[in-house]
């Protein structure tokens, strides 16, 4: 089987980063070849940008996450600067989120703007964050014009309605844990709709654990779950969700190298 790719981790966060090393090896055993660590601040970018380069098969973001308040606020420079770099393969997260953040978003929506101009100055596509702000999201990625650098609506969970006006926009769509869980029906028959070019797994880890693991700490192992749900949706099997899903994160993250399963240390 191609190995998987968990396309959208934080392994730097609590309690992952105390135990890598066997993180690492249940990916391993767990089939999962590649893992992209998505930054959510300026401050800690370092710390991805270190595990990138200590482990060939770990690939970095640099942005910053749309409810950040605390930290450094990133310039189109700024990211652009960080995106240079040849194991950043990607502009995020960014976008918007209304569920946590409230009043005027104006903030939010400007910073999303210059993740946007700055995924298009670099030629790294974008991973986007979007929760109870669909409308906006859209607009502004159309209105900034996104389309012309594309990327991926992580940890997808909105109508089709939202994923076809994505795809319309050269936007890939990502499932996570949250597929396999009991309520997600209206989530699973999107997934049995997204075009099989356009389609990515993750597991949005610490969070978001896939049952059997619900309310556990998730990690880059699980994403194998996610898989199967999605191939059983799809009525496919796990080679082909594999092959289909990593060739298609290699194919929209282009600066990101492969490596062998022997190399993946």
């Amino acid at each position: 089987m191609t190995p998987l790719v968990d396309s959208h981790c934080h392994l730097n966060f609590e309690p992952l980063n105390a135990g890598l090393d066997d993180v690492f090896q249940r990916a391993r055993d767990n089939g999962v070849g590649h893992m992209l660590c998505v930054s959510v601040t300026l401050e800690t970018f370092p710390e991805i940008h270190a595990l990138a380069y200590d482990h060939p098969h770990v690939f970095a973001s640099a942005g910053v996450h749309p409810n950040e308040t605390e930290g450094r606020e990133p310039t189109v420079d700024d990211l652009v600067g960080l995106a240079k770099d040849e194991r950043v393969v990607a502009i995020g997260e960014t976008g918007l989120d209304y569920y946590r953040s409230h009043g005027d978003m104006a903030w939010q929506q400007e910073r999303f703007r210059r993740h946007i101009r700055a995924a298009k100055q670099s030629g790294k596509p974008l991973i986007i964050h979007t929760r109870e702000a669909a409308d906006d999201t859209l607009r502004i990625m159309r209105e900034e014009r996104a389309a012309d650098i594309g990327g991926v609506m992580h940890c997808f969970t909105e109508s089709w309605e939202v994923a076809r006006a994505a795809l319309d926009l050269n936007f890939h769509i990502s499932f996570s844990g949250i597929i396999t869980f009991r309520n997600a029906e209206a989530l699973r028959e999107v997934a049995r709709q997204v075009p099989e070019d356009r389609l990515l797994i993750e597991t949005d880890a610490p969070y978001l654990a896939p049952v059997p693991f619900r309310g556990k700490t998730n990690e880059p192992a699980f994403v194998r779950h996610v898989a199967e749900c999605v191939a059983n949706v799809r009525q496919s099997d796990m080679d082909s969700i594999a092959d289909v899903t990593t060739r298609n994160f290699f194919s929209l993250f282009r600066h990101a190298v492969p490596v062998s399963t022997s190399d993946a240390v």
